[in-house]
């Protein structure tokens, strides 16, 4: 089983999730405590997917989180870089395009989704600032990126119950829900070292992105920041 570290070589943590592909979408259910289900309908009203469009859903996993943009008549492109995560997703959804694809150096030519969306796939990426700034070139002027990732609670007590629940409590739930519980320590300590969400603004606004915002969820657990290309 592989485990990924802090670094985050691209081999490692592509391995790791082809590791963890066949029960991923229910054991993030069971230790989100069902929250993914709220997250992934917020980032759905956030995308504001429209027929014809084309959207690129990277870090896409098994394509769960494209659903609700094919759902409502967009192109969804679902896009990652664990090939079984894309085998599973594949057998699940065979008539969509999953695509192989790492986020620093994406397989698309400029200027071609009205919008690109990534959750809880950006802190596994080695250099979120190049994968920004690809998000932002394959993007048609005019268009959006919607970012929805584990972020840092707004209310210091509720942080540090949080805290101690990443690192106490979601490491033995883990070895009873999933084939690679390790992969799960990772997914803790990459939370814990992630920037906060001004940090992420101003990353977006250095790639190029304008209008950024975000909104917490959950107490800030969750962020999405959106911007657009001009």
């Amino acid at each position: 089983m592989t485990r990924a570290t802090l670094d985050k070589q691209p081999h490692e943590v592509a391995s790791m999730f082809d590791d963890v592909a066949a029960n991923y979408d229910l054991t993030n259910d069971v230790l989100s405590l069902g929250q993914d289900r709220r997250w992934r309908k917020e980032v759905a009203k956030a995308v504001d997917a429209r027929p014809a469009q084309k959207v690129l859903d990277l870090a896409a996993g098994t394509a769960t989180s494209s659903q609700p943009f094919a759902r409502a008549g967009a192109y969804v492109v679902p896009c990652d870089f664990s090939l079984g995560m894309l085998r599973v997703g594949k057998k699940n959804h065979p008539w969509m395009p999953f695509t192989a694809g790492d986020g620093t150096k994406l397989p698309f030519r400029d200027d071609v989704f009205d919008a690109v969306t990534i959750s809880f796939g950006l802190r596994n990426i080695q250099d979120t600032d190049q994968a920004l700034r690809e998000m932002y070139r394959v993007t048609k002027p005019g268009g959006r990126i919607v970012i929805s990732e584990f972020s840092h609670a707004t209310w210091a007590p509720f942080r540090t119950v949080y805290e101690e629940y990443l690192m106490r409590a979601l490491p033995p739930v883990a070895r009873a829900v999933s084939s690679n519980p390790d992969a799960y320590v990772y997914l803790a300590e990459s939370i814990r070292s992630w920037p906060d969400q001004p940090t992420l603004a101003g990353m977006l606004q250095k790639a190029g992105w304008s209008k950024v915002a975000w909104r917490n969820l959950t107490g800030g657990i969750v962020a999405l920041h959106r911007g657009f290309k001009a």
